[in-house]
């Protein structure tokens, strides 16, 4: 018997809301119990999906507000099963990582951080428009208000300011985009009022209407990516952040912005996609170019790590908008390979910070890798995979995603390697200077201990696991992601899987 959904979503924010009235550490422990429940669904999810079966799997679908035409309608299919999985795996390591320091209000903080699994998790599960648009800004919230009282007191309120009016002015074209979206299939189609996808996908609207939803759409997915060039808002707020809340945000919420793009956008309005592909692709190209510029620019590692996911979100972004079955394949992989890897590795800038001092900075660092070979081993393994060495799952994620782009638009594929050879020099770079060159002032070398390994080793062991198997999300996702694109993909004329995968069906 499957379980509802509505539980493993709500459960994480259930359990933290009810530690509230729990006294010592019992509460963390209840609300660590929540978020290792979750995950252990997600993980029993992954292996109970039937990979032959046509659409949703698990559906939730109630009516919510039946004058608006909103379900409360949830689902697992090929597109979300793996990013569910590695939302519910980051969250519980890092409330974990979390739990083993020491907060002001430490309660209040636990719950935002649970409230932010659940919504993150609904963003991600939700099969209805206005449910998805709900859960992607309540997303947003708790990490405002974890900014704003846990940051650094001098520029917290900046930083948090910056990001509100930059998401907010994104969440509002979304709602816009939402509302007239259901409102024009419905005129169209004369049926009531509806926001859930299938009804939506059912409807095409006409190119001009698609087009300027679209990019309303595409304006607040890349402004919470972040991407180039409405990036603006991301060097003060990765500053500001407490290490466990960066490591969920940056390996998590950009997730969900990008897998907008398969859920909502390139199904819904397969003509504006077209239309708008070329547009997508030099954007996600920039990206590329200039994040990678940045990350071997900077001295500060949260903002390498920073930048360096501004170009790896480009990667995903190019895969996504080749329109075809490989390259959002490679998408999907590679947004879950970038969580996998960019949560160790600010886990390990928060090693390294405590071990020069509390500096984060690069140059402070330094020399201790013969002295913490185990912690030295664990960053290599780290690294490699972030610069998609070849063995690695990272390698078969951007080997995939510029197989597609190759197959669309050669010219556009043929500079983005150059981001393969950037993306060397920028970790390479923070490896040596972290661990090799001159001892730093203030390092003390020392070895991961216990509890610190307790958080980074399995973080590690999974980007292993696929390294060895990346099979298992590519055989699972394929036919939903190939379907996502394939109307899209038809329309650019960049749908090359169609050629190989007859089982797929343009539905226009």
């Amino acid at each position: 018997m499957s379980i509802p959904l509505s539980i493993p979503l709500w459960l994480p924010a259930a359990a933290a809301f009810i530690a509230l009235f729990v006294p010592g550490v019992a509460s963390r422990a209840l609300v660590i119990l929540g978020a290792l429940a979750t995950f252990a669904w997600s993980v029993w999810a992954i292996v109970d999906f039937e990979r032959a079966a046509r659409g949703l799997q698990d559906v939730t679908d109630e009516v919510w507000i039946k004058q608006l035409g909103i379900h409360y309608k949830l689902g697992i299919d090929g597109l979300n099963l793996f990013l569910i999985g590695l939302a519910a795996f980051i969250f519980l390591v890092c409330i974990v990582w979390a739990a083993f320091r020491e907060w002001e209000h430490p309660k209040q903080f636990f719950l935002f951080f649970a409230v932010a699994e659940s919504a993150v998790l609904g963003a991600l599960m939700a099969q209805d428009l206005a449910l998805f648009v709900l859960f992607f800004d309540l997303m947003l919230l708790p990490f405002l208000f974890l900014t704003g009282i846990w940051g650094p007191e001098s520029t917290r309120v900046a930083a948090i300011t910056k990001l509100f009016i930059y998401t907010l002015v994104g969440s509002l074209l979304m709602l816009a985009a939402a509302i007239a979206t259901g409102v024009l299939v419905s005129q169209q189609s004369g049926n009531d009022l509806s926001f859930a996808f299938s009804d939506l996908a059912k409807v095409p609207l006409a190119k001009g209407s698609q087009e300027w939803i679209f990019l309303c759409f595409a304006a607040a997915f890349w402004v919470k990516m972040p991407a180039f060039p409405v990036h603006g808002w991301m060097p003060d707020g990765y500053r500001n952040m407490p290490l466990p809340v960066l490591a969920v945000f940056s390996a998590v919420l950009s997730k969900v912005a990008a897998y907008g793009f398969l859920r909502v956008v390139i199904p819904i309005f397969p003509d504006a996609s077209a239309h708008f592909q070329d547009l997508m692709l030099v954007l996600a190209l920039g990206s590329i170019l200039y994040g990678s510029a940045m990350a071997f620019t900077t001295s500060e590692s949260r903002l390498v790590l920073g930048y360096s996911s501004i170009a790896q979100l480009g990667f995903i972004t190019l895969g996504i908008f080749a329109l075809n079955g490989d390259g959002a394949q490679g998408a999907i992989l590679q947004a879950v390979n970038h969580g996998l890897v960019v949560a160790p590795a600010f886990v390990i800038v928060a090693y390294l910070a405590e071990r020069t001092g509390g500096s984060e900075d690069i140059r402070d660092m330094g020399g201790i890798a013969f002295r913490a070979p185990v912690l030295a081993a664990l960053f290599l393994i780290v690294v490699l995979a972030n610069l998609a060495m070849p063995g690695s799952s990272n390698f078969v994620g951007e080997f995939l995603i510029l197989l597609g782009v190759f197959h669309s638009k050669l010219v556009i594929a043929a500079i983005a390697f150059t981001g393969v050879g950037m993306a060397a020099v920028y970790s390479l770079r923070l490896f040596i200077k972290t661990m090799h060159n001159r001892v730093g002032a203030d390092v003390d070398s020392r070895d991961v201990s216990l509890r610190e390994g307790l958080v980074l080793v399995p973080l590690v062991a999974v980007i292993l696991f696929f390294a060895l198997y990346p099979q298992l999300a590519l055989h699972k996702g394929e036919r939903t992601i190939n379907r996502s694109v394939s109307a899209a993909g038809a329309i650019s004329g960049s749908d090359k899987a169609l050629a190989t995968h007859p089982e797929i069906t343009v539905i226009r």
